[in-house]
């Protein structure tokens, strides 16, 4: 590896000078520069980034910690690994698949705080207590649901989109909204379990459909509401199954996000029934695959892209000594409105709330 001293040697400068022209400095001469900025490329020199981080005392890497099982993360981590890239950051990304076991390897591993600049992280499995035990040992700022005294977060407003969704369902004129991914607890005996971010986001997304319930006279009907242990395809699917094998079965349903609304459209249509007519179907999280399903999807789409701003944007404050009050970020979302509900491909274009 070419060296600064190898080319102060063929510079015929000092080692310092050669410093101060790859670092930019201004105190040196326009001749001098040239001279040393003909020996860098005569020997094809390469900084070493990596012990300049650590002479700064950074590392330039940043940990990004998210459940992967679920595509709504897959696309928010992309647009995190984009923003910090335009910052000069590398992402690392630990899958947790909201298991809170995993979680606790990943975050409370001392070494781990000493290698990363800081952390975004989205827990579905750990509590409160939990992470305000570690937080604070170094700069971190959280997604979802779940808040942490002293923590920035970053999120969109579940209740409000959650009611958007079922207001849009009772505006088509349904009147048996059924809900697929509430808290397997009624809310008065969540009190144990209320600090889990899993819990905190069905239960949010609960609160907006039945406020939209009841700004509508409609009664939320106990049988309509089924918990799920999972937000994937087969926990919808079964959900609906379950559903449909009602007296009354429902004529729409809110999905809490879209691969539970991909498993409920199966389900409809393995019954020989029919999306929307029978069943009108809404989603949440907007992902890529929602758009290719048949019907494609009406779901609530946060706007990743923000999130991912938003997050790494004040990351990097802190990381540089931001010593501010904790902020509570919120992105906008928007209602995308298509055949699952409607049974009218991309009927409108989205309208941002938020």
């Amino acid at each position: 590896m070419v060296t600064q001293r190898d080319v102060a040697r063929l510079a015929g400068v000092s080692v310092r000078t050669v410093s101060n022209v790859v670092n930019n400095f201004a105190y040196v001469s326009e001749e001098t520069r040239a001279q040393v900025q003909r020996a860098l490329e005569e020997l094809d020199y390469r900084p070493n980034l990596a012990a300049r981080s650590l002479n700064r005392g950074r590392s330039n890497l940043l940990a990004l910690v998210l459940p992967l099982d679920v595509p709504y993360f897959t696309e928010l981590a992309a647009h995190v690994v984009d923003q910090a890239e335009e910052r000069g950051y590398t992402v690392l990304i630990d899958r947790t698949e909201g298991v809170a076991e995993r979680e606790r390897q990943i975050i409370m591993r001392r070494d781990r705080s000493a290698i990363f600049d800081g952390f975004i992280l989205s827990p579905l499995g750990l509590t409160e207590d939990e992470l305000r035990r570690w937080v604070g040992k170094c700069p971190v700022v959280m997604l979802g649901e779940m808040q942490v005294e002293g923590v920035d977060h970053v999120a969109i407003d579940d209740t409000a989109a959650a009611r958007c969704a079922t207001a849009h369902l009772i505006s088509l004129g349904r009147t048996r909204i059924a809900a697929i991914g509430v808290p397997h607890r009624p809310l008065a005996e969540a009190a144990e379990v209320a600090s889990v971010a899993r819990w905190e986001t069905s239960a949010h997304r609960s609160a907006g459909y039945g406020q939209a319930l009841a700004e509508a006279g409609l009664p939320v009907r106990p049988e309509l509401a089924v918990p799920v242990r999972r937000y994937q395809r087969e926990d919808g699917r079964r959900a609906m199954e379950r559903l449909l094998d009602l007296a009354e079965p429902p004529d729409a349903v809110f999905c809490y996000n879209d691969l539970l609304a991909v498993g409920a459209v199966r389900a409809v249509l393995s019954r020989g029934l029919r999306v929307p007519q029978d069943v009108a179907v809404v989603g949440f999280d907007g992902i890529e695959e929602g758009r290719f399903a048949n019907p494609a999807l009406t779901t609530i789409a946060p706007d990743k892209a923000r999130i991912a701003e938003l997050a790494v944007a004040r990351l990097l404050e802190r990381v540089e000594g931001d010593q501010s009050p904790p902020a509570q970020m919120e992105a906008p979302w928007s209602l995308v409105v298509d055949a699952s509900s409607t049974g009218v491909p991309g009927q409108a274009a989205p309208e941002v709330r938020g």
